[in-house]
């Protein structure tokens, strides 16, 4: 980058996508996959290998990515759970800091009931944006101004516009995975729409400092994509799913897995779809996972749009270019679909930083395996900007990694929650018979070992070096009781160093209050243990 670029507007592009499993990543292993672009990214950036997300579904763990909170703390618990008010989040922050943070997409934020009007429309749908983002492109809730965009195009919609997604051709009995083309041309889909609104904004916004938040919609289901992305991956040369034997073994390791494992249908993945989701033969899991596969590199040729227009603009070298997703997905692995329960698949999610400047040079194309969570997503980009990092975020700039420099006292685990309550499309807590501020999991995970506590059902610990499909809890087994407290320990640290500490740093003085600087806290755990 030049003296000149150094000198010019600084801009932010974060793109955001749902249900992109954090393996599926060429520079990860992910060989089959093509993402050229996304792969060009991760060569001029760097790749976190081990980055987790903190919550699942989408609102929840959006609601960490925009505002730097673990779930225990922000509290929007499932999609449909509004956000607490108090809270500040990226948008405002930014809004503070001179820019207007344009957004495309969703954040399936509901609004506080206690700060608006009793018959506020919002609390009705889902998908609101979060307050301080401002819509340029927004897709929720009811994705109105896609469909009348599609209609604008001379597509004729059908009566029920979510058939758009229905494969070309007559309903097959059974429906679910195939390698059919969605109804809809590659021109006209939802991802192609996001991208020719993110051009229309940017192509606006030359010349003055900018941030969008550029979110797509794939590749979370339903699972079809459209020609020639329907047929570029051979069903066969899919991994094959990781899980046990049949779902009555999984289901046997402990009674939320047992729920989800029963209760999840094909229908909420494919618009056709019919019949037990863990009912999937291995050829239509592969054939799903195709079609997975397809998504991801129809995002990432439309995504190449927006980075050439960065490039013959002149704006890419003065740009900071985040990737990163939601939630996770299971495709089959331990006999499930989605984002649900306490297994890697759905938490662990992709996360590449691109820095432009200068002093990233050294660190391009590197894999970082240190743990990051998506709570340090909002700190990484007020500290590229300069812009003040708030005392509530609970993360920390990934700025240094990007940098080739990793901080002595980072965290050696992550921690991420699942809450189970009943909501209008499911209900594990009738079926389990547990009140609802007790549907709800954490987990801690390291290298070694992964704890799973849930305050009314007994707890999981896995040995991921001699178990890591996660399928063997030796949580009973007396050898691994002095780890199952250490981990039980480990986590309650965790808990009480990230309680809600909204004004805990102002303290009095004689003079009235005071505010007390506030320095990134070290990992409790390496003192706690210092010796060990």
């Amino acid at each position: 980058m030049t003296n000149a670029s150094a000198s010019r507007a600084k801009n932010v592009l974060l793109v955001v996508v749902d249900q992109w499993r954090g393996d599926m990543l060429p520079k990860l292993g992910m060989s089959q996959l093509k993402v050229p672009n996304i792969d060009a990214l991760c060569a001029e950036g760097v790749t976190f290998r081990n980055h987790f997300t903190q919550a699942a579904p989408c609102g929840p763990a959006r609601a960490s990515l925009l505002t730097g909170l673990y779930q225990m703390n922000h509290r929007q618990v499932q999609n449909t759970i509004p956000l607490d008010a108090r809270f500040t989040n990226l948008g405002k922050e930014l809004r503070n800091g001179g820019y207007d943070p344009a957004l495309i997409g969703y954040t399936t934020t509901t609004p506080d009931p206690r700060t608006t009007g009793p018959d506020d429309p919002r609390f009705f749908v889902l998908g609101d944006i979060m307050d301080g983002f401002r819509p340029v492109g927004a897709f929720e809730p009811y994705k109105e101004a896609y469909f009348a965009w599609m209609a604008s195009k001379g597509y004729e919609l059908p009566a029920d516009r979510e058939d758009v997604w229905l494969p070309e051709g007559p309903r097959d009995s059974k429906g679910g995975a195939t390698a059919r083309p969605s109804r809809i041309p590659a021109e006209l889909s939802d991802t192609a729409w996001f991208t020719e609104r993110a051009l229309t904004y940017l192509k606006g916004a030359v010349g003055r400092p900018w941030f969008l938040h550029l979110g797509y919609y794939r590749p979370h289901p339903p699972f079809v994509a459209p020609a020639p992305f329907n047929a570029m991956y051979n069903p066969g040369d899919m991994p094959d799913p990781v899980r046990a034997p049949s779902p009555e073994a999984e289901a046997a390791q402990h009674p939320v897995l047992a729920h989800y494992v029963g209760a999840s249908q094909q229908s909420k993945f494919f618009q056709d779809g019919t019949g037990r989701s863990c009912d999937m033969t291995l050829a239509e899991i592969k054939q799903m996972r195709a079609t997975y596969f397809g998504l991801m590199s129809e995002v990432d040729a439309q995504l190449g749009r927006v980075f050439d227009f960065l490039r013959e603009s002149g704006q890419w070298d003065d740009t900071l270019i985040v990737f990163t997703c939601d939630h996770g997905e299971q495709l089959g692995d331990h006999h499930l679909l989605g984002k649900v329960g306490y297994t890697d698949e759905s938490f662990r999610i992709p996360m590449i930083v691109r820095d432009p400047r200068p002093e990233a040079d050294g660190a391009r194309g590197r894999i970082v395996d240190r743990y990051t969570e998506t709570i340090d997503c909002m700190p990484t980009i007020l500290h590229w900007l300069g812009l003040k990092i708030p005392r509530q975020c609970e993360g920390r700039s990934l700025l240094p990694f990007a940098r080739g420099q990793d901080p002595a006292d980072w965290r050696t685990e992550v921690h991420f929650e699942f809450d189970y309550r009943d909501i209008h499309y499911s209900k594990p807590e009738t079926a389990l018979g547990l009140p609802m501020d007790l549907c709800t999991l954490a987990a801690i995970r390291d290298d070694k070992y992964k704890y799973v506590h849930f305050p009314a059902l007994p707890p999981l610990f896995f040995d991921l070096e001699k178990d890591p499909g996660q399928f063997r809890n030796v949580a009973q087994d007396a050898a691994y009781a002095p780890l199952v407290l250490r981990y039980a320990q480990k986590m309650l640290d965790w808990r009480l160093a990230h309680a809600d500490r909204t004004l805990t740093h102002f303290r009095a003085t004689p003079k009235g209050l005071e505010q007390r600087p506030v320095p990134q806290p070290a990992n409790p755990e390496e003192h706690r243990h210092a010796a060990d």
